[in-house]
């Protein structure tokens, strides 16, 4: 059985950043019809709570997870909200 797209995300989340808790929850339901979801892509929420996070700005905590889904960004998700956390900022 292959996996799904959540599970691919989780897969290469958890291989890059060895999070000590991650939500991801698939959104695309809520974007159907809508231009960007044509061509199959998938919405996507991830909430990822990991030690690489700590001392980096926003900006690089997306490079991050950006770089851990890599080939995902082309071939699976067509939107990405994400909320990258220290473990320190974790109740925040």
């Amino acid at each position: 059985m292959s996996e799904t797209r959540e599970q691919r995300i989780r897969r290469c989340l958890e291989e890059a950043l060895d999070p000590v808790d991650l939500l991801i929850k698939d959104q695309s339901h809520l974007h159907a019809g809508h231009a960007g979801a044509k061509d199959g892509r998938g919405h996507f929420e991830v909430r990822i709570i990991a030690d690489a996070f700590d001392g980096r700005n926003r900006i690089e905590r997306h490079q991050l997870v950006y770089s851990a889904l890599g080939d995902l960004l082309e071939s699976d998700i067509h939107a990405l909200r994400i909320k990258a956390l220290a473990p320190s900022e974790q109740d925040s």
